[in-house]
């Protein structure tokens, strides 16, 4: 599953954060002096999630008192933290870094909320959570990746759908998940890959379809597995591997 991202910047999280004002802070007494915070490690005051995750990792009952902060950071890292019951009004936070962190905990049932988020990183971790049956209902995302991760869960009897899809990253994940009786469906896929993921998987007859195909790989895969009768036509084939393997065959070898 993927991990939650928590910062809107790929340097939010590593940025050098100014020391807090521990004399002024309400845990000073109680929290620091008990080694429940540390201003280099461990601080809330800071808008810097590695330390705000470490206040909030040694503090976690503390977590419900952050969840409606007005920086992203302290909703985001409290959303780590805090019971699942109340995370449900931060499933439409402005934020998505505070939704991404939402959709990673929440209960399944409530990721049907999130199906459609404007993020696409929030929309694999649905994809990546949702129970498999129901992933039908994203198989139209707009995303690829999103579209990848439906194809690798979704119960391969309903991936019919998926065979024309527009991006070869997800019909290789199809190629992959369709019953072998299924795959002559993509025999005639554009892409090379593809076809040599269904050549490779394929069952022996319909490996047939195959024996014409442009590549050379692709006639060499068919001509490995094809019933020997269907062979012959390949043995004037352009390519001396082919031809070798068909003329194995046929001798029963």
């Amino acid at each position: 599953m993927p991990e939650p991202v928590t910062d809107n910047a790929a340097t939010a999280g590593t940025t050098p954060a100014s020391a807090p004002d521990c004399s002024a802070c309400e845990f000073q007494k109680d929290l620091l002096a008990s080694g429940r915070c540390d201003p280099a490690e461990a601080c809330i005051q800071v808008q810097n999630s590695r330390r705000i995750d470490g206040f909030l990792k040694r503090n976690p009952a503390l977590a419900e008192r952050y969840l409606f902060d007005s920086r992203w950071e302290h909703r985001a890292v409290a959303a780590r933290y805090a019971s699942q019951n109340a995370l449900k009004p931060l499933l439409f936070d402005d934020d998505e870094a505070v939704r991404r962190s939402v959709a990673y905990r929440v209960p399944v049932d409530w990721l049907e909320a999130l199906m459609h988020d404007v993020d696409r990183e929030v929309r694999i971790t649905v994809a990546d959570r949702l129970p498999a049956e129901r992933l039908e209902a994203m198989v139209g995302d707009s995303d690829y990746l999103v579209r990848v991760y439906v194809a690798r869960r979704m119960p391969a009897g309903r991936l019919f759908r998926m065979i024309s899809d527009p991006d070869e990253q997800v019909r290789k994940e199809v190629a992959r998940r369709l019953p072998p009786q299924s795959l002559a469906l993509m025999a005639y896929d554009e892409n090379l890959q593809v076809r040599q993921i269904v050549a490779e998987r394929m069952d022996p007859e319909s490996a047939t379809l195959l024996l014409r195909d442009r590549e050379w790989l692709i006639r060499y895969l068919a001509a490995a597995k094809a019933p020997p009768e269907t062979l012959r036509e390949l043995l004037d084939d352009p390519v001396d591997e082919i031809r070798e393997v068909v003329r194995a065959r046929l001798a029963g070898r």
